[in-house]
């Protein structure tokens, strides 16, 4: 187990090295410069151009920009093309106010989707079933923005309370009670958008994987041989149909940075999705780099992670 936790970590460790050369490759040879944006101010001169490209290193090849990219990352040197501000320290800000959207999407659909799911699968071709599939298919057809926008025109115009932001606007001198439930009020909304369709998705998964299991012999058995309806499927069909799910478990830990980032553009949100959407569009290298960095090393993670939950849950899977 240890040998293969060491021989897994180096394997992705080197992986990482590999995608950020090909990462930094390919956005540098993208066409436009981050001096072009400099360009457009009448203020500026061609000799304050030329300074801030040697200050930022773009007048060097692209490998000794790869060098001082990576250098400046690890002593915390890296800034930013945009404001000239640190930009391991930006990240972090905006990590921790998409922390909180990223884990409360997380929970509203893994707890919503599997009983929806699990529920289909037992009462196939009812109602009920028919209802859910039709409603799946009509969230993951509805644009999500075009959903948040009417929900925001519904809660603004009939409840006449603010969605938009981290907090009302004029709560910042309130006592602490009242911060924490505005807060928790501006997370509410976005969250359950941005849940939607996952829950649509993720509870067609389910039923799917539900109806698979229950078709299968030692179901079957289990039923025959007198079992409790619930024991038979929750202990036996449930337990089973879980195994595709780890692997799912483990890919949600890049949803950090790119899940969620029209969301956070409707609602204001100042996560790392918006982070990410503003850096490219004032071609911020440092900070696009960095933020794809983090990506592939949540994304190694997530897989590693997989890995180990899947050998834990499936007795059959063993680690030499």
């Amino acid at each position: 187990m240890w040998r293969f936790l060491a021989r897994t970590i180096v394997q992705r460790l080197l992986l990482l090295v590999v995608i950020s050369i090909v990462s930094h490759a390919v956005i540098h040879l993208a066409p436009g410069q981050p001096s072009e944006v400099d360009v457009m101010n009448p203020m500026m001169k061609a000799e304050d151009v030329a300074r801030i490209r040697q200050s930022f290193h773009l007048d060097e090849p692209i490998y000794l920009q790869y060098v001082h990219w990576l250098k400046d990352l690890s002593t915390g040197e890296l800034r930013s093309f945009r404001d000239g501000l640190p930009v391991m320290p930006k990240i972090w800000r905006r990590f921790l106010n998409s922390l909180p959207l990223f884990l409360c999407t997380t929970v509203i659909v893994w707890t919503a989707s599997f009983p929806i799911g699990i529920h289909a699968a037992l009462k196939r071709g009812s109602r009920y079933d028919r209802s859910t599939t039709l409603l799946a298919y009509t969230l993951i057809s509805i644009p999500g923005f075009f959903l948040s926008y009417v929900i925001i025109l519904g809660v603004v115009r009939v409840f006449h309370l603010p969605v938009i932001g981290l907090a009302t606007f004029g709560t910042e001198h309130a006592s602490g009670a009242v911060r924490l439930m505005d807060r928790v009020w501006h997370l509410v909304i976005p969250s359950i958008m941005a849940a939607l369709t996952g829950i649509a998705v993720l509870s067609r998964y389910v039923r799917a994987q539900m109806l698979e299991v229950l078709g299968q012999d030692y179901v079957r058995t289990a039923r025959a041989k007198g079992l409790d309806e619930d024991r038979v499927v929750y202990g036996h069909a449930l337990r089973n149909a879980l195994l595709p799910f780890v692997t799912m478990f483990g890919l949600l830990l890049p949803g950090l940075i790119s899940g969620s980032v029209i969301f956070e553009q409707i609602f204001a949100w100042p996560g790392l999705g918006l982070l990410g959407f503003e850096a490219i569009m004032a071609r911020d290298f440092p900070m696009i780099l960095t933020l794809n960095f983090v990506a592939a090393a949540l994304t190694l993670f997530g897989i590693l992670l997989s890995d180990i939950l899947y050998a834990l849950v499936d007795p059959r899977i063993r680690l030499q």
